[in-house]
């Protein structure tokens, strides 16, 4: 460590979730801040740099996450603990505690502001939202508040220019002056109790909710009407992830062709060639194609968590979740797996429960998302006859839509067995405190969207560049013999492997070229069909050539049997390494990604057995 960076002072933000500490934190250290994990664990670390130009200091900014209580009820507020007192490995004590509280919601923040006291560190107190309490007539005697609490008090609003300036002129006194609490509890004495007596000194408030959020709750708390608002917010956002994605998606890829393009044509043919377009920049492409989906999908995730809708809907959704041993927080990661399991995984961070997290991590990709989508059409239009079902339905949407819908139940049986299974099987109560509404501010929606895409390339990237350089190498050697007639891949590695496959993958109905086919899969599902086309020797540009060139070819040469066996097989299989990858991430547990894959595959094997022994012994095979 420098000597610069061992004067410097440091500051951690603590507060409870909702009170604005985030966006003070990107308020005070603006860009200049970076996001990683604290050693051991999932839960995130932001540390930001705030340069006062009125004294000329530099201090080191870390954004805690939100917290209850000191009493640490989940791994987020342990980290927090533990942070705040100086006991986390590998973590330098905070110097001074900075403790936000939100200013229309002080019954509830100042009882965390009292525990934070009590740690006895130097200690400010930021009365956050200072606009929305005037707005609401709530009136606040900061004088008497830092009176009572002996700490400095200011006021701060997170969302406006200059709102954190009487913030920053005291973190500039108490670095001059550093000083302990002067007022304590005294041992035993109710916290509760304090914070009752500190509101009726210092605050006095008409209402205890405002009037515009009475309105708005009844509606959308409704059990009817707030159901259906939800159903229309959530539709939307599948729309937006599914559709709007898509010309972002295709100008990716169409980029990543092009500079394909140009740097195999600065190379001669060979392998540095093929390493060089087929596997790094297709590996990269792969990877940062999925940017888009992240990027709509977290600027929902974050506007809704701002507004203070998401816990709302959590909230409605909770009875119906937890039946199936799931929590209300993971409707929205569910739904967004449908466009891909990634962002979906990703979005479980909102889940606060470990034990509810980890399950809608495990279940997620069972929703069926987009990369599936070019296997069941070459599927469905090669075996599934294309006519009209009780005089309204098309027969291929109607089976398409039965894929979707065995993924959904699929995943709800899986957690219901999980909540039988593990050990604690006790029920955890969803304990949501409902903020006040309030629009987004567009600043944290856009830091928010630049630490999410930066931790998605830093933390997904990298492996799988390095397992589609592996794949690249299984698919291209060894290179065949003179004067072989059969495709280049049936004397690779990855040919030879699914020749020794097909003898394991028969009872499903299997053949070879179908297990070479599930080895580059593993990349991305969608991959299959191009693998397919040129296993049967074909050409073509894209995935809708490959699906018309290959349907005659699959459909004369396959039976019904194999042709449903393998749409059952990508149901449920972990054809996705960017999936494992990810949640290995965000469990960071080589158990649980190996656990995930087991028992993947273990019902992908299954339920493709059964389908295809069924099919065969009705005459389908």
């Amino acid at each position: 460590m420098s000597a610069a960076d061992a004067s410097t002072l440091r500051l951690a933000l603590v507060g409870n979730p909702n009170c604005g500490k985030t966006a003070l934190f990107n308020q005070l250290t603006g860009s200049r801040q970076k996001v990683a994990n604290y050693a051991g664990v999932t839960v995130e670390r932001k540390e930001g740099r705030l340069h006062s130009a009125a004294s000329g200091r530099h201090y080191a900014v870390l954004d805690l996450p939100g917290a209850y209580s000191l009493h640490a009820a989940s791994l987020d507020e342990a980290v927090t603990r533990d942070v705040c007192r100086g006991f986390y490995p590998g973590e330098p004590a905070p110097d001074v505690l900075v403790c936000v509280v939100d200013a229309t919601n002080l019954r509830l923040h100042l009882r965390f502001a009292l525990e934070v006291r009590e740690l006895g560190k130097p200690m400010i107190l930021a009365v956050n939202m200072m606009d929305a309490a005037q707005r609401r007539g709530i009136a606040i005697d900061l004088a008497a508040l830092e009176r009572e609490l002996g700490v400095p008090v200011v006021e701060t609003v997170a969302v406006k220019h200059n709102g954190a300036r009487a913030l920053v002129e005291q973190i500039d006194r108490t670095a001059a002056h550093p000083h302990e609490p002067s007022a304590r509890l005294a041992e035993g004495a109710d916290l509760h109790a304090e914070t009752r007596r500190l509101l009726s000194l210092a605050v006095t408030m008409p209402t205890r909710t405002a009037k515009i959020d009475d309105a708005l709750d009844r509606w959308l708390l409704h059990p009817v009407f707030g159901l259906l608002a939800l159903a229309v917010v959530m539709f939307l956002i599948f729309q937006a992830v599914y559709a709007w994605a898509t010309p972002l998606m295709d100008l990716i890829e169409a980029g990543t062709g092009a500079l394909g393009g140009w740097a195999g044509g600065l190379l001669p043919e060979g392998p540095l060639s093929s390493l060089l377009v087929d596997g790094i920049i297709a590996g990269l492409g792969g990877v940062i194609v999925f940017l888009p989906q992240i990027l709509i999908l977290f600027a929902f995730i974050l506007a809704l968590e701002e507004s203070g809708y998401l816990p709302r809907a959590a909230f409605l959704l909770d009875r119906m979740m937890a039946s199936a041993g799931l929590s209300g927080r993971s409707f929205i990661p569910l739904l967004s797996s449908f466009a891909c399991a990634i962002p979906g995984i990703m979005a479980t961070r909102s889940i606060q429960d470990p034990r509810d997290r980890l399950a809608t991590i495990l279940v997620a990709p069972l929703m069926t998302c987009s990369a599936r989508l070019p296997v069941y059409a070459l599927l469905i239009g090669a075996f599934i006859p294309q006519k009209t079902v009780w005089g309204i339905f098309n027969q291929q949407g109607l089976v398409l839509f039965g894929l979707y819908a065995a993924g959904i139940l699929s995943a709800l049986v899986v957690s219901w067995v999980m909540k039988k299974w593990r050990r604690d099987k006790s029920e955890h109560a969803l304990l949501l405190e409902l903020p006040s509404y309030r629009i987004p501010h567009p600043r944290d929606l856009l830091i928010g969207l630049w630490e999410r895409a930066m931790i998605f390339l830093k933390r997904v990237g990298g492996i799988i560049l390095a397992l589609t350089i592996l794949l690249w190498f299984l698919l291209n050697f060894p290179a065949p013999p003179e004067g072989a007639i059969g495709p280049a891949i049936d004397y690779s590695f990855a040919g030879r492997i699914g020749h020794a496959m097909a003898a394991f993958f028969a009872p499903l109905g299997f053949n070879w070229q179908i297990c070479i086919a599930l080895i580059p899969g593993l990349a991305a599902r969608e991959v299959a069909v191009s693998s397919l086309a040129t296993i049967y020797a074909l050409s073509a540009a894209d995935d809708d050539a490959a699906i018309q060139a290959l349907t005659p070819v699959i459909s004369d040469g396959w039976s019904l049997a194999t042709a449903l066996s393998l749409l059952v097989w990508f149901i449920y299989a972990p054809m996705c390494i960017s999936t494992l990858a990810t949640i290995k991430r965000e469990t960071n547990s080589w158990k649980q990604m190996g656990f995930a894959a087991f028992y993947l595959f273990a019902l992908a094997y299954l339920a493709s057995l059964v389908t295809y022994q069924v099919a065969s012994a009705l005459g389908a095979g």
